[in-house]
């Protein structure tokens, strides 16, 4: 049985409309005050999930996992003069969490910098309430569906930003990964930068030993020595760096490594040899046979995240390994996500790199060249272009219908966006006028560093989603690769010793040496489940046919039927298409269970709670 999921909204200090407060006062079980008296936090949350301090004319409260608890806090709190302080209080502190505080009357919050931690906003008569769920906001205000954004969930990879941060809502608006809201007491809002990337391109050995602090008090500030953490133990670098850190800090293991079908499949082989260094570890070795097969349980309708996610190819599959680990006495799991999207610099990088060291440039594009297949005339292009970031997008929007980004391509400022062949015309439309009125403004000058960061703000969104999935499921997951100081560590690095195709993420080799086993960092290949996609495919061809039938995507207008059918009759023909797939299989999950669940779980009618008025501590909640 999944715990409900926790929240949060903030009020700015000035009269909350009547109707909104009483149907927050519905739901929450908990609540703070401003210094003024009027409410400013409520929610509902455990209480190791939240950590608050207040004084006399200040509020700070971190939501999530954080280092430091409310003694902690409260120390720092007294420091607090103004909210141009806020950040100084809650710098180079481990973990992934929000920040809200209240001073003087104006308001400040802001998520992680990943975007793992999301913050929404949206105006009631003038007045700005901002939450760390979009659906919250969804069902207080009773918004409206907003169908561009539905269509550009179909797009392949990821969106560019910053429209991968838009809220699926109309009137509802996403906060950007790295900014922060603040509210003033007359309810107008604006945003501020709090985090930029590290000015510094470090050497290799001193990136390697940021990185190795950052990932060993992300994962520490997981751990309490002797409890029993369930892990991914894929014998991929990043899941088996988290398990030795994690027995590093004292934790007891349960760890999970798939057996795929595919010939020559190494990943039990590097499992079994990392394990056998691993003190206190117990191990679940799953060949495909003993678990659900890929895309079972369509007919399940679930409590919607706040977005679309193609968490369903393997919901059962993670479900029947969340039980297993419980079983073992598991109270979390520790995933690698997230380090594939920042341990190594995206392909960007040598853009920059050829006009600071032309013939380094040089050698390290042909060498990716030969590596990704890139075609000479395209190597060439990205090389020489000069364009800024808006015309990236406005590039990008025109050339959506050829499907530039389909074959091996280099990139510009990150990846082409692709829509899938059965997208209709209108979906087309509206994710090329959505392109087209984007902000030209990119997340740093360089484009590689620009690149990076939008992986990084990837990896949170799915993460995220992998937090939504597991909560439900009863063991959450935590991805330490996508906390702050993490990013911050790999950014830091220079991309011409961490990039290339010569040796497997360098960084992160170099930053576990003396921690993994050599022979685990020397790895180079990665497996995948082909196979099992396509069988799970056929399996439940019966279910996906009932989809294309009644497709919601159809009856939204962004799908057209024919060639949806076509392609979930037979994914075999799609070749390189199963993400496109994937991802339309999610929006379409995601649109029928709204449907069937219109409220979130989190503000469910099954278990309000009476509560008192906020008197500017944590409200307890009052028997019923």
């Amino acid at each position: 049985m999944g715990e409900t999921p926790s929240w949060f909204v903030t009020l700015p200090d000035c009269p909350c409309p009547p109707l909104l407060l009483r149907r927050l006062r519905q739901y929450a079980r908990y609540g703070v005050a401003h210094p003024s008296g009027r409410p400013w936090l409520l929610g509902s949350w455990p209480a190791d999930r939240m950590g608050l301090a207040w004084g006399d004319t200040a509020r700070l409260a971190v939501a999530g996992t954080c280092a430091i608890g409310p003694a902690g806090l409260a120390d720092r709190l007294r420091h607090v003069r103004g909210l141009a302080d806020v950040e100084t209080a809650v710098r180079d502190v481990p973990g992934s969490f929000h920040v809200a505080a209240a001073v003087d009357g104006c308001t400040y919050v802001r998520g992680s910098l990943s975007g793992e931690r999301r913050v929404y906003w949206t105006t009631v008569d003038g007045f700005t309430v901002c939450a760390d769920r979009a659906r919250t906001l969804a069902w207080l205000t009773r918004a409206r569906l907003d169908t561009a954004q539905l269509a550009a969930r179909l797009v392949t990879p990821y969106l560019p930003y910053p429209l991968a941060g838009g809220a699926m809502w109309r009137g509802i608006h996403g906060l950007p990964p790295g900014q922060a809201l603040r509210v003033e007491p007359d309810g107008a809002c604006h945003t501020s930068t709090w985090w930029r990337p590290p000015d510094s391109e470090l050497p290799l050995p001193e990136a390697a030993s940021g990185l190795r602090t950052a990932l060993r008090e992300a994962v520490a500030v997981r751990v309490r020595p002797g409890e029993v953490l369930g892990a991914d133990l894929s014998g991929g670098m990043d899941s088996t760096s988290l398990c030795f850190l994690a027995a590093e800090a004292g934790a007891k293991l349960v760890t999970a490594t798939f057996h795929w079908g595919a010939p020559g499949n190494e990943d039990p082989l590097y499992a079994r040899h990392a394990s056998g260094r691993l003190p206190h570890l117990a191990r679940l070795v799953l060949p495909p046979q003993s678990v659900p097969a890929l895309f079972s349980g369509l007919r399940e309708r679930h409590d919607a995240p706040d977005e679309p996610s193609a968490a369903l190819r393997d919901r059962l599959q993670q479900r029947y390994i969340a039980g297993s680990m419980r079983a073992y006495g598991a109270v979390r799991r520790l995933t690698g996500h997230g380090g594939d999207h920042l341990v190594r610099p995206p392909d960007a990088y040598v853009h920059t790199l050829l006009r600071r060291a032309p013939l380094e440039g040089l050698r390290h594009a042909a060498a990716l060249r030969a590596h990704r297949r890139w075609p000479l005339g395209a190597t060439v292009r990205m090389l020489l272009d000069s364009r800024p970031y808006a015309a990236h997008l406005a590039g990008a929007a025109a050339m959506l219908r050829d499907g530039v980004g389909r074959g091996p391509v280099p990139e510009g400022w990150g990846p082409w966006p692709c829509l899938p062949p059965w997208a209709s015309d209108e979906a087309f439309g509206m994710v090329e006028e959505l392109l087209g009125a984007a902000s030209g403004e990119p997340l740093a000058a360089d484009r590689g560093r620009h690149a990076w960061l939008q992986q990084a703000q990837q990896a949170g969104r799915i993460a995220a989603l992998i937090t939504h999935e597991t909560t439900a499921a009863g063991l959450p997951a935590h991805s330490p690769f996508c906390d702050d100081a993490v990013i911050s560590a790999c950014l830091a690095a220079s991309p011409r010793e961490t990039g290339g195709p010569w040796v497997y993420k360098p960084l992160l080799a170099a930053a576990m040496e003396g921690i993994v086993p050599e022979r685990v960092l020397r790895r180079t290949t990665k497996d995948h489940c082909g196979q099992e996609w396509q069988l799970g495919m056929r399996l439940h061809r019966r279910e996906l046919a009932a989809w294309a039938e009644e497709s919601h995507l159809v009856a939204a207008g962004v799908v057209d039927a024919e060639p949806l059918r076509r392609a979930l009759l037979s994914p075999g023909l799609l070749g390189g298409g199963a993400a496109d797939l994937e991802f339309t299989l999610g929006a379409e999950e995601w649109l029928r269970d709204l449907a069937a669940r219109p409220a979130p779980a989190c503000l469910s009618r099954e278990t309000p709670v009476p509560r008192t008025e906020p008197e500017g501590v944590p409200v307890e909640p009052t028997a019923r």
